[in-house]
């Protein structure tokens, strides 16, 4: 237990610790983002600057050569552009005249073109990030750029929102991690307890799903609780089954055995053989019983693989053409009707065979002498599923008695009287669900309907 504990909680923690992980990681790739576009834009903009400014200043000296290009440094000079730089070098990077460090720090280019860089290394320019242009003009050189002071303010401003933004992500995922953790955690232990509940017998805990909720959780609690449902249910049938099979059988073993010493204590032939004959019928109803268990557990395991595409007319005709002999022998008129165009039905043939005939065999007992029993296969008006029924006109099965008459061992008091062991209709019952479909038990004014009722 404490094992399992320590497990849960280190679950929970790495959710926390993914949470704010998630969140930082967020924010850090926004931040970067932004920096790199805001310096993208600055960049690009001083690279225009730059350009229209030294295309301008190599007009002048083309057209009146260096005095006329000092002069106009000299104009530009005097203006309120701080960041302005505008100056002649000679080959060594030594400053000739102009605005600008006197005497460069970088190596001089030998080819024109747009740069970014430091341009000296004594104050004000040391660390000063400027973006400029290089063109020789004669024996000199002109430089000309703009300090990038602007972008460095906003780079400033973008690290400290960096800094506030990457406290802010810690805060808000330890919190958010926090919630996350505590919500999963709960809805975990909810569940491990029904499961260690079940695991102590008891079957009757539930998770439960929050209502309107559709997450994985719920989905998990749904399933669960479906399949504890479908437990507790199987585990009572099985319950109801053990008890009803002991109670009933414990009387036709009373007869075996009454039957027993007396076909061993009598001396007459005759009522040997009668006792003998009695043992058969009693033996045969027990066999019956079992086998019938065993038929329903089988029709409920029985693998998919095993249906074929099935067409239900000529089913129900060839079930009605087997039991019309049998019928008639009873004085009952078996006729079969099938509704034109029926789909045909992916089913298990043998199964579904048997499940019809199964409600066939109620009807010819109940039925009654010189009754009718009708095979009707037809479209359940206004859904997509198809009814197999067999009518009778006998004595039916009242409403309230429905219920009883499908569970096992359902005998009613009506059928006492008649052998049975009350698994037949379970087991037309089974096979239905086998197939995604259920058994309805309805009047037909007067007798029973009994239909298996099974999606197309």
């Amino acid at each position: 237990m404490n094992r399992t504990r320590a497990l849960r909680l280190s679950v929970t923690a790495r959710i926390a610790l993914l949470a704010i992980a998630l969140a930082m990681a967020t924010n850090l790739v926004l931040a970067a983002f932004l920096w790199q576009q805001i310096h993208s834009d600055a960049v690009e903009a001083v690279r225009r600057d730059t350009t229209e400014q030294s295309d301008a200043f190599l007009s002048v000296y083309r057209s009146g050569g260096m005095p006329a290009l000092i002069a106009a440094i000299d104009d530009a000079a005097r203006s309120s552009d701080t960041s302005l730089i505008a100056l002649v070098i000679d080959d060594t990077g030594r400053k000739r005249s102009g605005i600008g460090p006197d005497h460069l720090s970088i190596e001089t280019p030998r080819r024109d073109g747009f740069r970014v860089g430091a341009l000296g290394d004594e104050e004000p320019w040391a660390g000063q990030e400027a973006g400029y242009t290089v063109r020789r003009i004669g024996a000199y050189r002109l430089v000309s750029g703009h300090l990038m002071d602007d972008w460095q303010q906003e780079r400033r401003g973008i690290e400290r929102a960096l800094l506030l933004a990457t406290a802010l992500s810690l805060m808000f995922g330890i919190g958010g991690g926090l919630v996350v953790a505590r919500y999963v955690g709960r809805r975990l232990n909810a569940i491990a307890a029904v499961i260690e509940g079940v695991g102590q017998g008891d079957l009757t805990k539930r998770v439960g799903s929050v209502a309107g909720g559709g997450d994985a959780f719920d989905r998990l609690s749904i399933r669960l609780d479906a399949m504890l449902d479908k437990v507790e249910r199987l585990m009572g049938e099985l319950r109801i089954v053990t008890d009803s099979l002991a109670h009933d059988l414990r009387s036709p073993i009373a007869r075996l055995r009454a039957k027993t010493e007396t076909a061993i204590l009598v001396t007459d032939p005759v009522q040997r053989d009668v006792a003998l004959s009695g043992l058969l019928v009693e033996t045969d109803l027990v066999m019956r019983m079992l086998s019938t268990l065993l038929e329903i557990t089988r029709s409920q395991s029985v693998s998919r693989n095993r249906f074929t595409t099935i067409a239900p007319a000529a089913l129900i005709e060839e079930i009605a053409e087997l039991y019309e002999p049998v019928a008639e022998d009873a004085g009952i008129v078996l006729t079969a009707e099938v509704e034109p165009n029926l789909p045909d039905i992916v089913m298990h043939r043998e199964l579904m065979t048997q499940a019809i005939t199964n409600l066939i065999d109620n009807a010819l007992r109940h039925a009654g002498k010189s009754g009718q029993i009708t095979l009707r296969a037809a479209f359940v008006p206004g859904t997509n599923e198809i009814r197999l029924q067999v009518e009778d006109r006998g004595s039916g099965i009242a409403e309230a008695d429905r219920e009883q008459a499908l569970s096992r061992f359902g005998r009613l008091d009506s059928a006492r009287t008649i052998p049975g062991a009350g698994l037949g209709l379970s087991l037309v019952a089974a096979v239905a669900r086998l197939h995604g479909g259920r058994l309805e038990l309805g009047d037909n004014a007067p007798g029973l309907i009994a239909a298996i009722v099974v999606p197309r």
